[in-house]
């Protein structure tokens, strides 16, 4: 019976491409033309954020020049996609779209950059929004993105570890030095949440890489609240020439 009411609901509502609404296979997936343009970050990458690299480095760790001379917080860095065509359009319309079913693939694209290196007692954690900001949005897509890696690992989730004290601005057209000075002491650990951070290994879950500030200011956070380390992963990476 359950298989017959399911067929009859694929025949109503036919699985449809994430990205483009062309007819696809299964729930949830990419149709060939999308596939063959989404962007996904290969092997050779920056051991730190993701970054992908040149082919041909000698060292098992490779690390980009911006984090051989910056060094992030975090030990590990991880993103599924780059920020750029298709990429970027899941992005947003999870960001801004409402499109609230593409959290569900996309925690299974980022889960499987981490599986070689979470640790069993990984929690995860959502970057966090601020209150006025979740209040118009409706909901935190990095909390949607959390749940569903941390599901994919078989991991512990915590979506309230953290809290953001003030609204910033937008971002979007600031340099790298200015996005680090606006996200300065915003993130926090959660005044009665915060303490189920304290001696776990942490991965901290976005959307999207940009200069890192956001995650960097949340790495902290977790690190005054005790973490033993933090991990990141996002579903994008922004990248220059995408």
């Amino acid at each position: 019976m359950l298989a017959q009411l399911q067929t009859a609901v694929s025949l109503i509502y036919p699985p449809r491409c994430i990205p483009c609404g062309g007819l696809v296979d299964s729930d949830f997936g990419l149709c060939a033309a999308c596939w063959r343009e989404t962007q996904f970050i290969g092997i050779t990458i920056c051991e730190s954020c993701s970054t992908p690299l040149p082919p041909g480095g000698h060292d098992e760790t490779l690390h980009c020049d911006a984090c051989l001379q910056a060094p992030p917080p975090w030990v590990q860095g991880r993103a599924a996609l780059v920020y750029g065509g298709v990429g970027r359009k899941l992005v947003l319309s999870l960001k801004h779209g409402d499109r609230q079913e593409i959290a569900r693939p996309a925690g299974l694209w980022m889960a499987s950059r981490m599986r070689a290196g979470a640790p069993d007692d990984t929690l995860v954690i959502p970057v966090p929004l601020h209150w006025r900001r979740l209040l118009k949005r409706r909901y935190n897509q990095s909390a949607l993105l959390a749940r569903q890696t941390a599901r994919a690992l078989g991991a512990e989730l915590c979506v309230d570890a953290l809290v953001r004290r003030r609204a910033t601005q937008s971002l979007d057209g600031k340099s790298r030095e200015q996005r680090f000075a606006t996200l300065a002491n915003t993130i926090a650990p959660h005044p009665r949440n915060g303490a189920v951070i304290e001696g776990r290994a942490v991965l901290l879950v976005d959307d999207v890489m940009t200069s890192g500030a956001t995650l960097t200011a949340s790495t902290w956070a977790c690190l005054e609240a005790g973490a033993r380390e933090v991990r990141v992963v996002t579903l994008a990476r922004a990248v220059k020439d995408t």
